[in-house]
């Protein structure tokens, strides 16, 4: 099967779940809440970012649940990966994480919904039937203060980590922060030793970093990596 190709569309209106946390007993926790509705069945689970795309090309579903903090791939990247080979399957981000940032990142990735993994049990049955409406879903209260933060940042002309940065550059600083030797990012990236090299020079120049611990600093503030 080509990695674009689409599925079968699912019968009797069940929504298929793909979903995907690093922690299982979140997994199970989410999966618990979803099952119990009648319309939603979770069919695949994943461990990682990188997992989950792998499920998405192989396997029939509708819609993808997304933590956002993830080894491999974090939840963001998936997304925005998830949203080129398979533009089909929709996007909802799970995070422990009220933050603006994340959510915008969220929103320019694909992601059509971001649910709080606190209010979890209140609201993601709701966003996954919103999602599957074309609809996006925010969680109550936030929309004020994400839109006018986001306003007040472009009016001062700030600039976002992921307008900065290419995805390829962003794979391998988050894999660079994560303590991955030369060798074994290009082993995971299937690139060079000496094109690895060069994403980290380039890293290092663009950001005004110097070394490995400057670059951890920003992957965290970036949220590519869990402090």
């Amino acid at each position: 099967m080509p990695d674009t190709a689409t599925p079968a569309p699912a019968d009797s209106g069940t929504i298929r779940i793909l979903l995907a946390d690093d922690h299982a007993l979140v997994r199970r926790g989410v999966r618990l809440i979803l099952d119990q509705q009648p319309d939603l069945e979770v069919v695949a689970e994943a461990g990682d970012g990188a997992e989950a795309i792998e499920l998405a090309r192989t396997r029939a579903v509708d819609l993808a649940v997304l933590d956002i903090a993830m080894p491999r791939l974090t939840g963001l990247q998936a997304a925005r990966e998830l949203a080129a080979v398979r533009p089909d399957v929709r996007i909802l981000m799970l995070t422990m994480h009220d933050n603006e940032q994340y959510f915008f990142q969220a929103l320019k990735a694909g992601a059509s919904g971001y649910v709080l993994k606190s209010v979890a049990d209140r609201d993601l049955v709701a966003a996954c039937r919103a999602a599957m409406r074309d609809e996006p879903f925010l969680y109550p209260g936030a929309v004020t203060a994400l839109i006018r933060n986001y306003l007040d940042r472009a009016r001062r002309g700030q600039e976002d980590p992921d307008q900065i940065l290419t995805p390829r550059e962003e794979e391998v600083l988050k894999l660079v922060a994560e303590g991955h030797s030369s060798k074994e990012i290009a082993d995971l990236l299937f690139i060079s030793i000496k094109t690895v090299q060069r994403h980290r020079a380039n890293l290092l120049q663009k950001l005004g970093l110097r070394d490995r611990l400057d670059l951890t600093r920003y992957a965290i503030r970036a949220g590519l990596i869990e402090p």
